[in-house]
């Protein structure tokens, strides 16, 4: 497996002078996608500041930059714009790691702050109809794009009208994942039939949450094929990075814990869908799809785009698919390196810990043997630990060792 070398310059003289020669790129995001964000910017040698929590992950990377002035943990509010006049740069990019950053940065190209700060971004209402479950379903249907039946619900009229009986199996998810899951922890919620269904949306609606119900595509989690990419501000697509998701914790809702990269021929159909939705909204920016094959016919049905750097971001990077390099080149405007589309097959990447409870929680009978899965441990790559950035990896073990002794 390819791995990739290092910008040596580490001290702090060094690292001001290559700002000081440079538009510096500034990560606005947290957690897994934050730290891989400043990775792969340093990986192309891009200098970058972090707005995140002062206890985050990232802040343990070798790479790590606070924001200049003001420091900044990136959370988008009222005084979000206010840290950018204040900050004490000539000239950055800008690149969102959250929904709500995403949709916050679409912003800025019309106001005074473009004229310092860059973005490579779609339209807001572009964001909007992705972000937005609800509109996303009506938007996929009326392009035709194969997708779960998706009903907005807004009254217990409208669960009454849902056409359970023709279902295989039907959910409740939010309209905006990023809020439900900062509340509820919840992806989606299931309901065992109609009654219950009406009274778990009650309950979530009395939150202010809107809601949706969604068909649920059958298979295992081994059906879920993700392509993450970037579409330039000319409609090319320099990056296209295909992988296969085989286990996700917790079950039904939850996170990819291990993922393999695949060849883009192993999506065909989903790649001619999702080109042709990105064309229709006229999309720019990096995006990560995730489509399920379902088990009834094999067809490849979208669930969802992230409009940001995600968790897998630098899985992507260290096969050869920098998007987040992309969006720094796109942003200010310069030629876009395509990555090739020959990249490593078979590579992976796992969250350990999430992983071995993933495992556990397989049907013994369908469990792989161990001493595979010890195998697919041993030559993955990991969300926090490198050997060659090893802080963010040692804060990661030592918190977990904390919770397991308290």
């Amino acid at each position: 497996m390819r791995r990739y070398g290092h910008n040596r310059e580490q001290g702090p003289a060094s690292m001001a002078k290559r700002i000081a020669g440079m538009t510096p790129a500034v990560a606005i995001g947290r957690g897994y996608t934050g730290l891989g964000t400043l990775r792969s910017l340093a990986e192309a040698g891009i200098p970058t500041y972090c707005a995140c929590p002062s206890d985050d992950v990232a802040t343990r990377s070798r790479w790590f930059r606070p924001t200049p002035g003001a420091r900044w943990d990136g959370t988008i509010g009222p005084d979000a714009r206010q840290i950018l006049r204040d900050m004490p740069l000539d000239r950055a990019v800008l690149i969102p790691g959250a929904d709500d950053a995403a949709l916050w940065l679409a912003d800025i190209p019309g106001t005074t702050l473009s004229e310092r700060y860059k973005v490579s971004s779609s339209s807001r209402e572009t964001l909007e109809i992705l972000q937005d479950k609800a509109r996303f379903g009506e938007f996929l249907a009326k392009i035709g794009v194969p997708h779960p039946r998706t009903f907005t619900i807004r009254s217990f009229d409208d669960i009454a009208a849902i056409p359970f009986a023709e279902l295989d199996r039907v959910f409740i998810k939010p309209a905006d994942s990023q809020s439900f899951s900062r509340v509820t922890g919840e992806k989606g919620v299931w309901a065992k039939d109609q009654s219950e269904f009406m009274e778990v949306w009650h309950k979530l609606d009395e939150k202010g949450f809107k809601l949706v119900a969604q068909e649920y595509v059958p298979g295992s989690s081994a059906d879920h094929y993700l392509i993450d990419g970037f579409r330039d501000r000319d409609g090319a697509l320099p990056g296209l990075f295909a992988r296969r998701r085989e286990r996700l914790y917790p079950p039904d809702f939850g996170n990819s814990t291990y993922s393999r990269s695949i060849p883009l021929s192993e999506v065909g159909s989903a790649l001619e869908s999702l080109v042709t939705l990105l064309e229709k909204l006229q999309y720019r920016g990096i995006f990560s799809a995730e489509f399920k094959r379902d088990a009834r016919n094999g067809e490849f049905r979208l669930l969802e785009i992230n409009t940001r750097a995600w968790w897998y971001v630098e899985f992507a990077m260290r096969c050869g698919v920098n998007v987040c390099k992309m969006a720094y080149e796109d942003a200010l405007e310069l030629p876009v390196m395509p990555a090739s589309r020959n990249y490593p097959i078979g590579a992976s990447c796992c969250n350990l810990v999430s992983d071995i409870k993933s495992v556990l929680a397989q049907d013994p009978a369908a469990r792989s043997p161990f001493l595979k899965t010890l195998g697919q441990w041993t030559r993955s790559y990991y969300h926090v630990f490198r050997m060659d950035d090893p802080g963010p990896g040692l804060l990661a073990t030592w918190r977990l060792l904390r919770r397991r002794f308290a």
